[in-house]
């Protein structure tokens, strides 16, 4: 009986300990919310852990702040509407860059659209340009060489 009484001690004994252990633990739960930016210098060099700020539609004070991950990823979930703000800094084999990008974020809170850099907003229009010049050099020089 004594044995039984000691093995019930320490089964209670233990069960106190361990379930006051779980009382510090983190608890999570993945959602598929959110937005994320992916920022590079090129293709294949990305703008591995730089800092960043983000802030929401009318905020003085950062909503998120940190670094990029290895592969240049950033995420955030927007609280509210509007236009927000991730300011990203970083620095390469040639010195700082930084750049600010408005992500416009609906009324679902899902995002609607985003500002991108001029040359992927004209890349045909720089494309076509640079090749009429080009075409037009070669020409000229053709003709200045037969003179």
């Amino acid at each position: 009986m004594k044995d039984i009484l000691n093995f019930l001690s320490l089964f209670f004994l233990i069960f106190l300990l361990e379930s006051s252990s779980y009382a510090h633990t983190i608890n999570y739960h993945v959602e598929e919310k959110g937005i994320s930016v992916r920022a590079f210098y090129s293709t294949n060099d990305p703008a591995s852990y730089s800092q960043y700020e983000i802030f929401g539609p009318g905020d003085t004070l950062p909503h998120q702040t940190g670094r990029t991950d290895k592969n240049g990823f950033l995420s955030f979930l927007p609280d509210k509407a509007g236009v927000w703000k991730v300011k990203i800094r970083g620095e390469s084999t040639h010195g700082f860059h930084g750049i600010v990008i408005d992500v416009e974020v609906n009324k679902a809170l899902n995002l609607e659209s985003f500002s991108k850099p001029l040359v992927a907003t004209h890349t045909k229009l720089i494309t076509g340009v640079s090749l009429i010049i080009g075409v037009i050099g070669i020409y000229a020089f053709l003709i200045s060489r037969r003179r």
